[in-house]
Protein backbone atom coordinates (compact mmCIF):
# COMPACT_ATOMS: atom_id res chain seq x y z
CA UNK A 1 0.00 0.00 0.00
CA UNK A 2 1.17 3.50 -0.80
CA UNK A 3 1.61 5.68 2.28
CA UNK A 4 -0.15 8.86 1.24
CA UNK A 5 -0.69 12.32 2.73
CA UNK A 6 -3.50 14.59 1.56
CA UNK A 7 -3.81 18.39 1.56
CA UNK A 8 -7.43 19.58 1.28
CA UNK A 9 -9.96 22.30 1.97
CA UNK A 10 -13.73 22.62 1.59
CA UNK A 11 -16.41 19.97 1.12
CA UNK A 12 -14.82 18.73 -2.10
CA UNK A 13 -11.65 17.96 -0.20
CA UNK A 14 -13.59 15.94 2.38
CA UNK A 15 -15.20 13.95 -0.44
CA UNK A 16 -11.79 13.19 -1.92
CA UNK A 17 -10.66 12.08 1.54
CA UNK A 18 -13.61 9.66 1.67
CA UNK A 19 -12.77 8.42 -1.83
CA UNK A 20 -9.11 7.70 -1.13
CA UNK A 21 -9.98 6.14 2.20
CA UNK A 22 -11.90 3.45 0.32
CA UNK A 23 -8.95 2.60 -1.92
CA UNK A 24 -7.33 -0.68 -0.91
CA UNK A 25 -3.94 0.28 -2.39
CA UNK A 26 -3.71 3.60 -0.57
CA UNK A 27 -2.71 3.91 3.07
CA UNK A 28 -4.00 7.39 3.84
CA UNK A 29 -1.71 8.30 6.73
CA UNK A 30 -2.44 11.97 7.36
CA UNK A 31 -4.55 14.91 6.21
CA UNK A 32 -3.85 18.66 6.37
CA UNK A 33 -7.15 20.57 6.34
CA UNK A 34 -6.11 24.13 5.45
CA UNK A 35 -9.54 25.71 5.96
CA UNK A 36 -9.44 24.68 9.67
CA UNK A 37 -12.84 22.88 9.35
CA UNK A 38 -11.84 19.69 11.12
CA UNK A 39 -15.36 19.28 12.48
CA UNK A 40 -16.28 17.74 9.11
CA UNK A 41 -14.32 14.66 10.08
CA UNK A 42 -16.04 11.98 12.15
CA UNK A 43 -14.64 10.69 15.43
CA UNK A 44 -13.73 7.50 13.59
CA UNK A 45 -11.79 9.53 11.01
CA UNK A 46 -9.85 11.30 13.76
CA UNK A 47 -8.99 8.03 15.49
CA UNK A 48 -7.76 6.26 12.36
CA UNK A 49 -5.95 9.16 10.67
CA UNK A 50 -3.59 11.93 11.68
CA UNK A 51 -5.60 15.10 10.98
CA UNK A 52 -4.04 18.57 11.32
CA UNK A 53 -4.49 22.14 10.12
CA UNK A 54 -0.77 22.85 9.72
CA UNK A 55 1.45 21.77 6.83
CA UNK A 56 4.62 21.56 8.91
CA UNK A 57 3.00 18.92 11.15
CA UNK A 58 2.04 16.89 8.07
CA UNK A 59 5.65 17.10 6.86
CA UNK A 60 6.82 15.53 10.12
CA UNK A 61 4.97 12.26 9.45
CA UNK A 62 7.37 9.36 8.75
CA UNK A 63 7.78 7.31 5.57
CA UNK A 64 5.36 9.27 3.36
CA UNK A 65 5.61 8.12 -0.27
CA UNK A 66 3.07 10.38 -2.03
CA UNK A 67 1.44 13.71 -1.23
CA UNK A 68 -1.74 14.78 -3.06
CA UNK A 69 -2.32 18.56 -2.99
CA UNK A 70 -5.86 19.68 -3.94
CA UNK A 71 -6.19 23.26 -2.68
CA UNK A 72 -4.27 25.14 -5.35
CA UNK A 73 -3.10 27.66 -2.78
CA UNK A 74 0.05 29.59 -3.82
CA UNK A 75 3.26 28.22 -2.38
CA UNK A 76 1.79 24.98 -0.99
CA UNK A 77 3.29 22.68 -3.63
CA UNK A 78 6.68 24.40 -3.37
CA UNK A 79 6.62 24.07 0.43
CA UNK A 80 5.74 20.35 0.20
CA UNK A 81 8.46 19.62 -2.36
CA UNK A 82 11.06 21.51 -0.37
CA UNK A 83 10.24 19.95 2.99
CA UNK A 84 9.37 16.40 1.95
CA UNK A 85 12.41 16.18 -0.32
CA UNK A 86 12.89 15.04 -3.86
CA UNK A 87 12.24 11.37 -3.05
CA UNK A 88 8.60 12.06 -2.19
CA UNK A 89 6.11 12.32 -5.07
CA UNK A 90 4.01 15.50 -4.77
CA UNK A 91 0.92 15.38 -7.01
CA UNK A 92 -1.20 18.45 -7.75
CA UNK A 93 -4.95 17.98 -8.17
CA UNK A 94 -6.26 21.54 -8.31
CA UNK A 95 -8.47 21.66 -11.42
CA UNK A 96 -11.92 22.03 -9.86
CA UNK A 97 -13.77 20.47 -12.81
CA UNK A 98 -11.49 17.44 -12.72
CA UNK A 99 -11.78 17.23 -8.96
CA UNK A 100 -15.57 17.41 -9.14
CA UNK A 101 -15.57 14.72 -11.82
CA UNK A 102 -13.60 12.45 -9.52
CA UNK A 103 -16.05 13.09 -6.68
CA UNK A 104 -19.14 12.58 -8.87
CA UNK A 105 -17.83 9.21 -10.01
CA UNK A 106 -17.36 8.03 -6.43
CA UNK A 107 -20.39 5.75 -6.41
CA UNK A 108 -19.38 4.02 -9.65
CA UNK A 109 -15.83 3.55 -8.36
CA UNK A 110 -17.08 2.02 -5.13
CA UNK A 111 -19.43 -0.34 -7.03
CA UNK A 112 -16.74 -1.67 -9.35
CA UNK A 113 -14.29 -2.20 -6.45
CA UNK A 114 -11.41 -2.24 -8.90
CA UNK A 115 -8.09 -2.55 -7.13
CA UNK A 116 -6.54 0.30 -9.12
CA UNK A 117 -9.67 2.34 -9.65
CA UNK A 118 -9.14 5.15 -7.19
CA UNK A 119 -5.51 5.77 -8.03
CA UNK A 120 -6.15 5.54 -11.77
CA UNK A 121 -8.82 8.23 -11.47
CA UNK A 122 -6.29 10.53 -9.90
CA UNK A 123 -3.52 9.68 -12.38
CA UNK A 124 -5.88 10.22 -15.29
CA UNK A 125 -6.71 13.67 -13.95
CA UNK A 126 -3.07 14.71 -13.77
CA UNK A 127 -2.21 17.15 -16.57
CA UNK A 128 1.39 15.90 -16.92
CA UNK A 129 1.99 12.92 -19.20
CA UNK A 130 2.67 9.69 -17.27
CA UNK A 131 4.06 6.37 -18.50
CA UNK A 132 4.67 3.29 -16.33
CA UNK A 133 6.69 0.15 -17.15
CA UNK A 134 7.38 -3.09 -15.28
CA UNK A 135 10.84 -4.42 -14.44
CA UNK A 136 11.27 -5.88 -17.96
CA UNK A 137 10.38 -2.61 -19.66
CA UNK A 138 6.86 -3.59 -20.72
CA UNK A 139 4.62 -0.53 -20.77
CA UNK A 140 1.70 -1.13 -18.40
CA UNK A 141 0.01 2.25 -18.28
CA UNK A 142 -0.18 5.67 -19.95
CA UNK A 143 -2.57 8.41 -18.87
CA UNK A 144 -4.73 10.56 -21.16
CA UNK A 145 -2.23 13.40 -20.95
CA UNK A 146 0.34 11.08 -22.58
CA UNK A 147 -1.88 10.77 -25.64
CA UNK A 148 -2.56 14.52 -25.65
CA UNK A 149 1.16 15.36 -25.58
CA UNK A 150 2.48 12.67 -27.95
CA UNK A 151 -0.47 11.90 -30.20
CA UNK A 152 0.04 8.18 -29.48
CA UNK A 153 -3.12 6.32 -28.46
CA UNK A 154 -3.15 4.21 -25.30
CA UNK A 155 -3.78 0.98 -27.20
CA UNK A 156 -0.78 1.66 -29.43
CA UNK A 157 1.55 2.13 -26.49
CA UNK A 158 0.49 -0.25 -23.71
CA UNK A 159 2.17 -3.72 -23.85
CA UNK A 160 4.98 -2.38 -26.04
CA UNK A 161 8.53 -2.55 -24.66
CA UNK A 162 10.17 0.75 -23.74
CA UNK A 163 13.59 -0.46 -24.94
CA UNK A 164 12.12 -0.88 -28.43
CA UNK A 165 9.90 2.20 -28.75
CA UNK A 166 12.01 4.74 -26.78
CA UNK A 167 15.39 3.23 -25.78
CA UNK A 168 17.10 6.59 -25.23
CA UNK A 169 14.38 8.22 -23.16
CA UNK A 170 14.43 9.03 -19.42
CA UNK A 171 12.20 6.04 -18.56
CA UNK A 172 14.55 3.51 -20.14
CA UNK A 173 17.59 5.20 -18.59
CA UNK A 174 16.01 5.19 -15.12
CA UNK A 175 15.15 1.51 -15.44
CA UNK A 176 18.70 0.62 -16.54
CA UNK A 177 20.47 2.77 -13.93
CA UNK A 178 17.89 2.05 -11.21
CA UNK A 179 18.04 5.66 -10.07
CA UNK A 180 16.08 8.86 -10.80
CA UNK A 181 16.69 10.77 -14.01
CA UNK A 182 15.62 14.42 -13.77
CA UNK A 183 15.41 17.34 -16.17
CA UNK A 184 16.02 15.04 -19.18
CA UNK A 185 15.18 16.70 -22.53
CA UNK A 186 14.42 14.39 -25.42
CA UNK A 187 11.89 13.50 -28.12
CA UNK A 188 9.34 10.86 -27.12
CA UNK A 189 9.94 7.68 -29.13
CA UNK A 190 7.37 7.29 -31.87
CA UNK A 191 6.46 11.00 -31.93
CA UNK A 192 7.94 14.45 -32.51
CA UNK A 193 7.06 15.69 -29.01
CA UNK A 194 9.97 17.64 -27.50
CA UNK A 195 9.67 17.15 -23.73
CA UNK A 196 11.39 17.56 -20.37
CA UNK A 197 11.16 14.31 -18.37
CA UNK A 198 11.59 13.19 -14.77
CA UNK A 199 11.78 9.42 -14.30
CA UNK A 200 12.21 7.25 -11.23
CA UNK A 201 12.53 3.51 -10.60
CA UNK A 202 9.82 1.74 -8.59
CA UNK A 203 11.55 -0.26 -5.87
CA UNK A 204 9.60 -2.27 -3.29
CA UNK A 205 11.42 -3.96 -0.40
CA UNK A 206 14.71 -3.54 -2.27
CA UNK A 207 13.40 -5.19 -5.47
CA UNK A 208 13.05 -3.33 -8.78
CA UNK A 209 9.38 -3.50 -9.82
CA UNK A 210 9.45 -1.06 -12.72
CA UNK A 211 9.75 2.67 -13.38
CA UNK A 212 7.58 5.71 -14.02
CA UNK A 213 8.17 8.86 -16.03
CA UNK A 214 6.37 12.19 -15.88
CA UNK A 215 6.98 14.71 -18.65
CA UNK A 216 5.78 17.99 -20.09
CA UNK A 217 6.23 19.58 -23.52
CA UNK A 218 9.00 22.15 -23.63
CA UNK A 219 6.44 24.67 -24.87
CA UNK A 220 4.34 24.15 -21.73
CA UNK A 221 7.39 24.71 -19.54
CA UNK A 222 8.18 27.97 -21.32
CA UNK A 223 4.58 29.01 -20.73
CA UNK A 224 4.95 28.11 -17.06
CA UNK A 225 8.07 30.26 -16.90
CA UNK A 226 6.07 33.22 -18.20
CA UNK A 227 3.37 32.51 -15.62
CA UNK A 228 6.05 32.28 -12.93
CA UNK A 229 7.35 35.72 -13.89
CA UNK A 230 3.79 37.05 -13.54
CA UNK A 231 3.40 35.29 -10.17
CA UNK A 232 6.66 36.80 -8.98
CA UNK A 233 5.33 40.23 -9.91
CA UNK A 234 2.20 39.56 -7.85
CA UNK A 235 4.35 38.38 -4.91
CA UNK A 236 6.52 41.48 -5.18
CA UNK A 237 3.41 43.66 -5.02
CA UNK A 238 2.23 41.75 -1.95
CA UNK A 239 5.61 42.30 -0.29
CA UNK A 240 5.25 46.03 -0.97
CA UNK A 241 1.75 46.07 0.55
CA UNK A 242 2.94 44.15 3.61
CA UNK A 243 5.78 46.64 4.08
CA UNK A 244 3.28 49.49 3.94
CA UNK A 245 1.01 47.84 6.50
CA UNK A 246 3.87 47.04 8.86
CA UNK A 247 5.49 50.44 8.56
CA UNK A 248 8.33 49.20 6.37
CA UNK A 249 11.50 47.32 7.13
CA UNK A 250 14.66 48.66 8.74
CA UNK A 251 16.47 51.15 6.51
CA UNK A 252 19.17 53.82 6.80
CA UNK A 253 16.66 56.33 8.13
CA UNK A 254 16.03 53.94 11.03
CA UNK A 255 19.65 54.20 12.20
CA UNK A 256 20.09 56.84 14.88
CA UNK A 257 22.95 59.33 14.86
CA UNK A 258 23.83 62.89 13.76
CA UNK A 259 27.59 62.94 14.33
CA UNK A 260 29.85 63.59 11.35
CA UNK A 261 31.59 60.22 11.61
CA UNK A 262 28.26 58.38 11.77
CA UNK A 263 26.83 60.27 8.78
CA UNK A 264 29.96 59.41 6.79
CA UNK A 265 29.51 55.73 7.69
CA UNK A 266 25.86 55.87 6.61
CA UNK A 267 26.82 57.41 3.27
CA UNK A 268 29.42 54.68 2.66
CA UNK A 269 26.81 52.04 3.46
CA UNK A 270 24.32 53.65 1.06
CA UNK A 271 26.89 53.47 -1.72
CA UNK A 272 27.54 49.82 -0.89
CA UNK A 273 23.80 49.03 -1.07
CA UNK A 274 23.67 50.21 -4.69
CA UNK A 275 26.24 47.66 -5.87
CA UNK A 276 26.39 43.88 -5.95
CA UNK A 277 29.87 43.75 -4.44
CA UNK A 278 30.56 41.75 -1.29
CA UNK A 279 30.59 43.90 1.85
CA UNK A 280 32.69 43.47 4.99
CA UNK A 281 31.34 45.30 8.05
CA UNK A 282 33.86 45.60 10.84
CA UNK A 283 33.44 47.14 14.26
CA UNK A 284 33.55 46.46 17.94
CA UNK A 285 30.88 44.38 19.63
CA UNK A 286 27.64 46.32 20.02
CA UNK A 287 28.22 48.90 17.27
CA UNK A 288 25.24 47.71 15.19
CA UNK A 289 26.78 45.54 12.46
CA UNK A 290 23.58 43.49 12.06
CA UNK A 291 21.47 46.66 11.71
CA UNK A 292 23.76 47.99 8.99
CA UNK A 293 23.59 44.65 7.15
CA UNK A 294 19.78 44.79 7.19
CA UNK A 295 19.75 48.40 5.99
CA UNK A 296 22.15 47.64 3.13
CA UNK A 297 20.02 44.68 2.03
CA UNK A 298 16.74 46.59 2.32
CA UNK A 299 18.16 49.39 0.17
CA UNK A 300 19.46 47.01 -2.52
CA UNK A 301 17.91 45.51 -5.64
CA UNK A 302 17.50 42.24 -3.67
CA UNK A 303 15.24 43.77 -1.02
CA UNK A 304 12.14 41.94 -2.25
CA UNK A 305 13.54 38.70 -0.86
CA UNK A 306 14.34 38.19 2.82
CA UNK A 307 17.83 38.66 4.24
CA UNK A 308 19.23 35.28 5.34
CA UNK A 309 21.60 35.35 8.33
CA UNK A 310 23.99 32.82 9.82
CA UNK A 311 25.85 33.62 13.05
CA UNK A 312 29.10 31.66 12.91
CA UNK A 313 29.97 32.48 16.52
CA UNK A 314 26.88 30.68 17.82
CA UNK A 315 27.14 27.58 15.59
CA UNK A 316 29.53 24.81 16.74
CA UNK A 317 32.30 23.91 14.29
CA UNK A 318 30.76 20.47 13.74
CA UNK A 319 27.49 22.01 12.51
CA UNK A 320 28.78 24.97 10.50
CA UNK A 321 28.94 23.03 7.22
CA UNK A 322 25.33 21.81 7.52
CA UNK A 323 24.19 25.31 8.47
CA UNK A 324 25.77 26.84 5.36
CA UNK A 325 25.54 24.12 2.71
CA UNK A 326 22.67 21.88 3.81
CA UNK A 327 22.63 18.09 3.71
CA UNK A 328 21.06 15.39 1.58
CA UNK A 329 18.66 12.96 3.24
CA UNK A 330 20.56 10.19 5.01
CA UNK A 331 24.00 11.67 4.30
CA UNK A 332 24.62 12.15 8.01
CA UNK A 333 23.18 10.53 11.15
CA UNK A 334 19.88 12.08 12.16
CA UNK A 335 19.23 13.77 8.77
CA UNK A 336 15.92 12.09 7.89
CA UNK A 337 15.06 14.43 5.02
CA UNK A 338 16.98 16.82 2.81
CA UNK A 339 17.96 19.95 4.70
CA UNK A 340 18.56 23.21 2.88
CA UNK A 341 21.51 25.35 3.96
CA UNK A 342 21.56 29.11 4.40
CA UNK A 343 23.37 29.59 1.08
CA UNK A 344 20.57 27.85 -0.81
CA UNK A 345 17.87 29.68 1.17
CA UNK A 346 19.49 32.99 0.17
CA UNK A 347 19.05 32.26 -3.55
CA UNK A 348 18.41 35.57 -5.31
CA UNK A 349 18.85 37.45 -2.04
CA UNK A 350 21.56 38.45 0.45
CA UNK A 351 23.42 36.15 2.84
CA UNK A 352 24.64 37.88 6.00
CA UNK A 353 27.51 35.92 7.58
CA UNK A 354 27.83 37.27 11.10
CA UNK A 355 31.22 36.95 12.80
CA UNK A 356 32.78 35.35 9.74
CA UNK A 357 36.08 35.14 11.62
CA UNK A 358 34.55 32.26 13.63
CA UNK A 359 34.24 30.16 10.45
CA UNK A 360 36.61 27.18 10.55
CA UNK A 361 39.48 27.17 7.98
CA UNK A 362 38.01 24.36 5.84
CA UNK A 363 34.71 26.19 5.41
CA UNK A 364 36.53 29.44 4.66
CA UNK A 365 37.91 27.73 1.54
CA UNK A 366 34.51 26.23 0.72
CA UNK A 367 32.85 29.64 1.00
CA UNK A 368 35.53 31.18 -1.21
CA UNK A 369 34.79 28.52 -3.84
CA UNK A 370 31.07 29.35 -3.74
CA UNK A 371 31.73 33.06 -4.17
CA UNK A 372 34.06 32.49 -7.11
CA UNK A 373 32.17 29.73 -8.94
CA UNK A 374 28.58 30.61 -7.94
CA UNK A 375 27.72 26.96 -7.26
CA UNK A 376 27.96 24.42 -4.46
CA UNK A 377 26.98 20.90 -3.39
CA UNK A 378 24.97 19.89 -0.36
CA UNK A 379 26.69 17.47 2.02
CA UNK A 380 26.24 14.06 0.41
CA UNK A 381 25.08 15.61 -2.86
CA UNK A 382 26.47 14.79 -6.29
CA UNK A 383 25.02 17.60 -8.38
CA UNK A 384 26.24 21.20 -8.41
CA UNK A 385 23.56 23.68 -7.37
CA UNK A 386 23.91 27.08 -9.08
CA UNK A 387 23.38 29.99 -6.72
CA UNK A 388 22.95 33.75 -7.09
CA UNK A 389 23.78 35.25 -3.70
CA UNK A 390 25.23 38.53 -2.51
CA UNK A 391 27.31 38.24 0.66
CA UNK A 392 27.59 40.69 3.54
CA UNK A 393 30.00 39.58 6.27
CA UNK A 394 30.79 41.07 9.65
CA UNK A 395 33.65 40.68 12.11
CA UNK A 396 34.44 42.11 15.53
CA UNK A 397 38.16 41.68 15.00
CA UNK A 398 40.53 43.10 12.37
CA UNK A 399 40.30 40.53 9.56
CA UNK A 400 43.20 42.08 7.67
CA UNK A 401 45.53 41.53 10.62
CA UNK A 402 44.09 38.07 11.18
CA UNK A 403 44.73 37.15 7.53
CA UNK A 404 48.30 38.50 7.64
CA UNK A 405 48.95 36.45 10.77
CA UNK A 406 47.60 33.32 9.11
CA UNK A 407 44.48 33.15 11.28
CA UNK A 408 42.08 33.84 8.40
CA UNK A 409 42.16 33.06 4.68
CA UNK A 410 43.81 35.93 2.77
CA UNK A 411 41.94 35.01 -0.42
CA UNK A 412 38.58 35.00 1.37
CA UNK A 413 39.41 38.31 3.06
CA UNK A 414 40.13 39.92 -0.32
CA UNK A 415 36.90 38.47 -1.75
CA UNK A 416 34.75 39.68 1.16
CA UNK A 417 36.35 43.12 1.45
CA UNK A 418 35.43 44.43 -1.99
CA UNK A 419 33.62 47.10 0.03
CA UNK A 420 34.65 47.66 3.66
CA UNK A 421 32.55 49.59 6.18
CA UNK A 422 34.11 50.36 9.55
CA UNK A 423 31.55 51.19 12.22
CA UNK A 424 32.78 53.77 14.74
CA UNK A 425 32.64 52.86 18.44
CA UNK A 426 30.24 54.86 20.58
CA UNK A 427 33.08 56.67 22.39
CA UNK A 428 33.97 58.35 19.08
CA UNK A 429 30.51 59.82 18.66
CA UNK A 430 29.42 60.99 22.13
CA UNK A 431 27.09 63.60 20.60
CA UNK A 432 24.87 60.72 19.45
CA UNK A 433 24.39 59.32 22.95
CA UNK A 434 21.43 61.63 23.87
CA UNK A 435 19.62 60.64 20.66
CA UNK A 436 20.27 56.95 21.24
CA UNK A 437 19.25 57.21 24.90
CA UNK A 438 15.97 58.91 23.96
CA UNK A 439 15.18 56.19 21.41
CA UNK A 440 16.07 53.40 23.86
CA UNK A 441 13.88 54.93 26.59
CA UNK A 442 10.92 55.00 24.18
CA UNK A 443 11.39 51.37 23.17
CA UNK A 444 12.09 50.09 26.68
CA UNK A 445 9.18 52.00 28.23
CA UNK A 446 6.77 49.88 26.19
CA UNK A 447 8.66 46.70 27.02
CA UNK A 448 8.90 47.39 30.77
CA UNK A 449 5.53 49.08 31.16
CA UNK A 450 7.19 52.28 32.45
CA UNK A 451 6.31 55.92 31.84
CA UNK A 452 9.85 57.27 31.86
CA UNK A 453 10.39 60.00 29.28
CA UNK A 454 13.73 61.72 30.01
CA UNK A 455 17.18 61.57 31.59
CA UNK A 456 18.31 64.30 33.98
CA UNK A 457 21.25 66.52 32.87
CA UNK A 458 23.70 65.06 35.46
CA UNK A 459 22.76 61.54 34.41
CA UNK A 460 23.13 62.45 30.72
CA UNK A 461 26.56 63.94 31.41
CA UNK A 462 27.51 60.67 33.09
CA UNK A 463 26.41 58.76 29.99
CA UNK A 464 28.31 61.00 27.55
CA UNK A 465 31.54 60.91 29.58
CA UNK A 466 31.61 57.13 29.90
CA UNK A 467 33.62 55.37 27.16
CA UNK A 468 31.18 52.47 26.55
CA UNK A 469 33.50 49.57 25.67
CA UNK A 470 30.35 47.54 24.95
CA UNK A 471 29.00 50.34 22.71
CA UNK A 472 25.26 50.61 21.99
CA UNK A 473 24.53 47.18 23.46
CA UNK A 474 26.08 48.26 26.75
CA UNK A 475 24.24 51.60 26.65
CA UNK A 476 20.96 49.75 26.25
CA UNK A 477 21.84 47.43 29.14
CA UNK A 478 22.68 50.38 31.43
CA UNK A 479 19.51 52.32 30.59
CA UNK A 480 17.33 49.23 30.99
CA UNK A 481 18.79 48.55 34.46
CA UNK A 482 18.25 52.18 35.44
CA UNK A 483 14.63 52.11 34.23
CA UNK A 484 13.92 48.97 36.24
CA UNK A 485 14.84 50.67 39.53
CA UNK A 486 13.55 54.16 38.66
CA UNK A 487 10.15 54.99 40.16
CA UNK A 488 9.36 58.36 38.61
CA UNK A 489 9.37 59.63 35.03
CA UNK A 490 13.05 60.70 35.01
CA UNK A 491 16.26 58.68 35.11
CA UNK A 492 18.52 60.33 37.67
CA UNK A 493 22.25 60.07 38.29
CA UNK A 494 21.81 57.68 41.21
CA UNK A 495 19.86 55.24 39.01
CA UNK A 496 22.92 54.82 36.79
CA UNK A 497 25.54 54.90 39.55
CA UNK A 498 25.18 51.22 40.60
CA UNK A 499 26.01 50.20 37.03
CA UNK A 500 28.44 52.80 35.73
CA UNK A 501 30.16 53.30 39.08
CA UNK A 502 30.99 49.60 39.39
CA UNK A 503 32.38 49.47 35.86
CA UNK A 504 34.42 52.63 36.32
CA UNK A 505 35.99 51.27 39.48
CA UNK A 506 36.94 48.08 37.69
CA UNK A 507 38.35 49.88 34.67
CA UNK A 508 40.59 52.22 36.67
CA UNK A 509 41.97 49.32 38.68
CA UNK A 510 45.75 49.10 38.38
CA UNK A 511 48.13 46.35 39.28
CA UNK A 512 51.25 47.23 41.24
CA UNK A 513 52.54 43.69 41.01
CA UNK A 514 52.81 41.19 38.20
CA UNK A 515 50.17 38.51 38.53
CA UNK A 516 49.93 35.13 36.75
CA UNK A 517 48.29 35.22 33.34
CA UNK A 518 45.66 32.67 34.37
CA UNK A 519 44.60 34.99 37.22
CA UNK A 520 44.42 37.92 34.80
CA UNK A 521 42.35 35.81 32.43
CA UNK A 522 40.01 34.90 35.29
CA UNK A 523 39.52 38.60 36.11
CA UNK A 524 38.75 39.40 32.48
CA UNK A 525 36.23 36.57 32.26
CA UNK A 526 34.44 37.76 35.39
CA UNK A 527 34.46 41.37 34.17
CA UNK A 528 32.94 40.33 30.81
CA UNK A 529 30.16 38.38 32.53
CA UNK A 530 29.48 41.28 34.90
CA UNK A 531 29.16 43.64 31.97
CA UNK A 532 27.06 41.51 29.63
CA UNK A 533 25.28 39.15 32.03
CA UNK A 534 25.28 35.37 32.36
CA UNK A 535 22.41 34.62 29.99
CA UNK A 536 23.16 32.84 26.71
CA UNK A 537 23.00 36.15 24.83
CA UNK A 538 25.22 37.78 27.46
CA UNK A 539 27.80 35.01 27.15
CA UNK A 540 27.79 35.37 23.35
CA UNK A 541 28.57 39.08 23.72
CA UNK A 542 31.21 38.35 26.36
CA UNK A 543 32.90 35.85 24.02
CA UNK A 544 32.90 38.40 21.20
CA UNK A 545 34.36 41.10 23.47
CA UNK A 546 37.10 38.69 24.61
CA UNK A 547 37.71 37.64 20.98
CA UNK A 548 37.12 33.94 21.68
CA UNK A 549 34.47 31.48 20.57
CA UNK A 550 31.48 30.67 22.75
CA UNK A 551 32.75 27.11 23.19
CA UNK A 552 36.13 28.42 24.39
CA UNK A 553 34.37 30.71 26.86
CA UNK A 554 32.46 27.78 28.36
CA UNK A 555 35.67 25.74 28.64
CA UNK A 556 37.46 28.57 30.43
CA UNK A 557 34.53 29.14 32.81
CA UNK A 558 34.72 25.51 33.90
CA UNK A 559 38.23 26.15 35.21
CA UNK A 560 37.34 29.08 37.49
Amino acid sequence: MIRTALVIEGKTGIELFRLLNQCSEVNLVGVACLDQRTERFTDSDKKSHYITTELDKLVSLPEIETVVETTGRPGVVEYLKENFGKDINVEELTDRSVLNAVINSREQLLETRLVKGELLAILNAVQDAIEVVDAKGTIKYVNPAFTRVTGIAEEERVNQNIFEVSPHGALAQSLIQQKPVTGYRTYVGGSDADVISNASPIIVDGELMGAVVVFQPVGDILKLMDELKYSNTVIDNLYAQIDQLSGGRLNFESLTGQSRIFKTTIENARKASRSEAAVLISGETGTGKSLFAQAIHNNSVRKKRPLIMVDCSSVPDSLQEIELFGCEKGAMPGILRTRLGKIELAQGSTLFIKEVNSLNPYLQQQLLSVLEEQKFKRIGGEQDIPVDVRVIASASEDLLSASLQGNFSEDLYRRLSQVTINLPPLRRRPEDIPLLAEELIGNLSRKLGKKINEISPPAMQELTEYEWPGNISELKNAIERAMVIAEGSVIEHHHLAPYLGRLRSREVQTFDEIIPLDKMEEKMLKLALTRYGESLEGKKKAAQALNISLATLYNKLKKI
